[in-house]
Order: structure tokens, then C-alpha cells, then sequence
């Protein structure tokens, strides 16, 4: 993409009125007025599920349309990429999806406890590196801000291509003694998935399963 292309996307979120866009120190300040506030951002009570690190919003737009009764936010540090969600969301008239475009490291800071009922992470970066595991998206650090926001019981989802990050968090999780609800290790191939797993596939994901790549997925609790 070039750059005049992303500067007009950059202009277009700062008019959109389903795109976030907080500055950090602002955050880091602690003068966030939408944190314990993002049922008023949304207009009702409906339980908020995040997906963390949603590129072009893929994922979180059509877990809206399965589950209008639900209020979606998809988090991304990339403009130019969350800019489509945003897009197709506003043509589509679909009031319950925000896109938020911050650091997924912040996240504790933007939500309140317990506000945060369901949390998908979807094909992250898996960084594999060992001086990368800091970024880990489910190493102990994430997974500790995470169960900071969550609702008693709320749920993780995981679904990745990576059987390094799914052997990772599987062990980290029944290491630590957390809940595993639901694993499997090749969801197209192996039974039981629910169907926002099996009927909602990323551009992506179509590209890793043309390559033969198995899809994982596993469903947890933290707290």
C-alpha cells in the first residue's frame, strides 16, 4: 500500500465514528474516558468481546453479524489496516463494532475490571524467538491483563496456524492449572469446533489452508 493511500485511510478513521483512536501518554495518565464506559459508547448493556490484533477486522465484523446480541471491538496498532473494518461496518450500518487502534499492551488500561466478557486472539504473531517472548500474546504477562478485564468465567478463544503457539499456550495453561475448556489441534480436520471457529475464515487463513497448513484453535478460562 502506498503512502498517500494510507494517509487518506489515517484521515478517513479520524472521521469515522466506530474508530477509537487514544493518544498514549493520554492512557498511560489514566484519562481514558471510555474506560468502565463502553456500554455508553455503544448505546446499551450488551456483554463487549475484543478481538486482539484484527488487522483488517475480518473476524470481528462477522462474529457481529453471527452475534448481534454482542458488542464487538477489534484492537489493532495498525490504521491503515483496521481502516476496512471500520469501513465495511459503517456501509453495513452495524452498530455494535468499534475498532480500537492502540497497543494490545495497554489493554488493561482501556478497559475496567470485569467489563470484558469473551476475548478472541486471532493468528497472532507467534515469536517463536526467545527474545521475543515478551510479545507473546498469550505468554503469562498478557494473560494476567487479560484476566484483569474479564468477567468472572469469561473465555478466551485462540486460533491460530501456528502449532508452536498452540503447544505453547496449551502447556503455559495447564502449567499455571487454568481451565481448558476446548482444544484441537486441527479444526477442519477433527470434530467439535463450534462454528464461529469452522464458518469464519481470514483472508489469511484461507491463504494458510491452501498450503495445507492445519488451523487450531483452543477455548479457555483464566480466572
Amino acid at each position: 500500500m502506498g503512502s498517500k493511500n494510507k494517509l487518506k485511510r489515517f484521515k478517513e478513521n479520524a472521521t469515522f465514528k466506530n474508530v477509537v483512536q487514544p493518544n498514549r501518554n493520554e492512557i498511560e495518565e489514566g484519562f481514558f474516558p471510555l474506560k468502565g464506559h463502553w456500554n455508553t459508547h455503544f448505546g446499551n448493556d450488551n456483554p463487549i468481546v475484543l478481538e486482539l490484533g484484527c488487522g483488517k477486522g475480518e473476524y470481528t465484523i462477522d462474529l457481529a453479524r453471527m452475534y448481534p446480541q454482542k458488542n464487538f471491538i477489534g484492537v489493532d496498532i495498525k490504521g491503515a489496516r483496521l481502516w476496512r473494518g471500520a469501513k465495511t461496518a459503517l456501509e453495513g450500518n452495524m452498530g455494535n463494532v468499534v475498532f480500537l487502534r492502540t497497543q494490545i499492551e495497554l489493554i488493561d488500561r482501556l478497559f475496567k475490571e470485569n467489563e470484558v466478557t469473551e476475548i478472541w486472539i486471532t493468528f497472532p504473531d507467534p515469536q517463536i524467538k526467545y527474545k521475543r517472548t515478551k510479545h507473546r500474546m498469550t505468554n503469562e504477562v498478557f494473560l494476567k491483563k487479560y484476566e484483569h478485564i474479564l468477567v468472572d468465567q469469561g473465555i478466551v478463544h485462540l486460533k491460530t496456524d501456528s502449532g508452536f503457539m498452540h503447544g505453547y499456550t496449551l502447556g503455559l495453561l495447564h502449567g499455571t492449572k487454568r481451565e481448558v475448556i476446548y482444544a484441537n489441534h486441527d479444526v477442519y480436520k477433527n470434530e467439535g469446533s463450534p462454528l464461529e471457529v469452522l464458518n469464519i475464515q481470514t483472508f489469511y487463513e484461507k491463504q494458510y489452508l491452501e498450503k495445507g497448513k492445519p488451523i487450531t484453535y483452543i477455548k479457555f478460562r483464566i480466572n
